[in-house]
């Protein structure tokens, strides 16, 4: 790809297909950039697709071409994405070499700014280049040993979608490399951009007890309803609207008593409890990035006063509104 006029900056992705690479753990992930690219305008994702060799065969039987040699350098700020693979066949030659090859330029291509995430059974070429001592990851559940024997010192964690750790991110089996991005571009561009995008792919913003926390704008979002997502675009858009059941159904194109039923059922919590969610959100983020006193904060955000604040604020955070405004002067 190449760096458009359209957006700010561009992140270099540099997509490493293994031998025999799993060919799921490379199109999901992609796919989210890709739209990614079209869903916002501040960060193009560079992607380009890198191997051993310029032609490289897939868990299903197709052949791949004109893929970029392993460059000298990866430059600062990139992502380095290692896809997984599938056991090759028998009479397959020289696999061991070329992975051998690739664990060997991983281990002096990723370096201190550069990010590296692995895709399901990825992990394992990370782990034999050394890359992941010291880190907490995850795997597919067959490799868990193969990654641990490599990396005595990694922190390998089952039952997770994804990890995430300081400069290195991993995601578990196959489709959870999906989920992993999804969560990277949240992060580097914003909650929006990436519920977006699970929208346009048909997937949920999912994630287990145990993985990183979703940002609150994304709460209530586990579901593929329209007429729901509709609805908390709406709130979400504009929190501090005074917005009542008869205008958000409406929105919906349906009664009142069926929204909330609905909302219910697909959000998982009350038209009322989103609302109040998504004002509480908007005050944190007010109060962790200006200097307004607490009655402009509460004023923004949609509640009558900052003694309401306090109220609905305490059902959704243990810590204090103070909280969020001494660390952002601290």
């Amino acid at each position: 790809m190449n760096q458009t006029d359209r957006h700010l900056r561009a992140i270099p992705v540099y997509v490493l297909l293994p031998p025999y690479t799993l060919l799921m753990d490379v199109a999901g992930p992609v796919e989210v950039l890709r739209r990614a690219n079209i869903e916002q305008e501040d960060i193009l994702f560079d992607y380009r697709f890198i191997a051993a060799r310029p032609t490289q065969t897939t868990s299903i039987g197709l052949t791949l071409s004109d893929l970029l040699p392993l460059p000298n350098r990866i430059p600062e700020g990139a992502l380095v994405v290692v896809s997984g693979s599938v056991t090759p066949p028998p009479d397959a030659d020289d696999i061991e070499e070329e992975n051998g090859l690739i664990a060997t330029w991983l281990k002096t291509a990723i370096r201190p700014g550069v990010t590296l995430v692995t895709i399901c059974s990825g992990a394992v070429l990370a782990a034999r280049a050394g890359l992941l001592e010291g880190y907490a990851c995850t795997t597919h559940a067959a490799c868990i040993e193969e990654v641990q024997q490599y990396a005595p010192t990694a922190r390998v964690l089952d039952n997770r979608l994804y990890v995430e750790d300081r400069e290195r991110y991993s995601s578990a089996g196959i489709s959870t490399g999906t989920d992993l991005m999804l969560h990277i571009v949240s992060k580097l561009t914003s909650p929006m951009t990436a519920l977006t995008i699970a929208r346009h792919m048909v997937v949920y913003m999912r994630r287990t007890g145990a993985d990183p926390q979703l940002s609150p704008w994304l709460s209530g979002r586990n579901h593929v309803h329209p007429a729901i997502h509709r609805v908390q675009d709406a709130i979400m858009a504009d929190p501090a609207h005074g917005w009542s059941l008869s205008e958000l159904a409406g929105i919906g194109a349906m009664s009142a008593r069926h929204i909330s039923r609905l909302f219910q059922e697909h959000a998982g919590l009350s038209v009322t409890a989103y609302v109040n969610l998504m004002r509480v959100t908007l005050a944190r983020d007010v109060l962790t990035n200006s200097r307004l006193d607490m009655e402009r904060v509460a004023e923004k955000s949609g509640f009558a006063s900052p003694r309401h604040m306090r109220r609905v604020w305490s059902k959704y955070n243990e810590l204090p509104p103070s909280h969020y405004r001494r660390s952002a002067t601290e």
